[in-house]
């Protein structure tokens, strides 16, 4: 099987997978994830097939809709990628990708690092920022059924991933416990460059939403 062919089976897997996904973790932001890490890839030495691989199976069992669990989301793609007959070098990078991509708080260390993962996690946290970000952070809170806002509980910064993941605040806090510090953590050039204009989209929105919740 070709590398074309085992990412086309790869995108039929991952479409089926994630038919029923919570809106802002569907096949449709796997899909943004892919095609942004591509886009990264070009200005980058990089493996693209492990970032095509890596990108596409990087929620393919998002924790937060198994408990917790983040054995589970590893588990599944490399099993799936020894069914294809995947070398087991590339499925050991692609598990390490997504045992390491997520945010878990901004304060972990960590355990593996290449540049395929850098591409990958940058072009997962832009999808968290800007115009689609913010829809997505509003769709999670609703789906969740938290507060959109209330001045009464101030966000939390540096939190423990412990904390992070068991977090209820409202949708607002997000911002700043997460998707405003994004364009700091950016690894690579085309990620920094295009995370700026999202993060001044998503302050723009707050100067907006604070004007209108004041009743301004």
């Amino acid at each position: 099987m070709t590398q074309k062919e085992i990412i086309n089976k790869t995108i039929e897997f991952v479409k089926t997978s994630l038919s029923n996904a919570e809106g802002g973790h569907d096949w449709f932001h796997t899909y943004r994830v892919y095609k942004n890490a591509l886009l990264i890839s070009k200005n980058e030495k990089a493996d693209t097939f492990i970032v095509s691989l890596g990108a596409l199976l990087h929620d393919i069992a998002d924790s937060k809709f198994h408990n917790g669990n983040e054995t589970i989301g590893p588990k599944i793609a490399s099993t799936f990628l020894l069914d294809l007959n995947v070398n087991k070098t590339v499925i050991n990078h692609v598990v390490k990708i997504i045992e390491n991509i997520s945010f878990k708080g901004g304060n972990e260390i960590q355990k593996f690092s290449s540049i395929e993962l850098d591409i990958i996690q940058d072009a997962d946290r832009l999808d968290a920022i800007g115009a689609v970000g913010i829809a997505r952070t509003f769709n999670y809170g609703g789906f969740k059924n938290r507060a959109l806002y209330n001045p009464e509980i101030k966000p939390k910064l540096n939190m423990t991933k412990a904390e992070y993941k068991a977090s209820t605040a409202p949708t607002i806090n997000h911002f700043y416990e997460k998707l405003l510090l994004l364009k700091n953590k950016m690894n690579t050039k085309t990620g920094k460059d295009i995370a700026e204009e999202r993060h001044t989209f998503m302050e723009t929105f707050l100067n907006q939403f604070y004007k209108e919740w004041n009743g301004n």
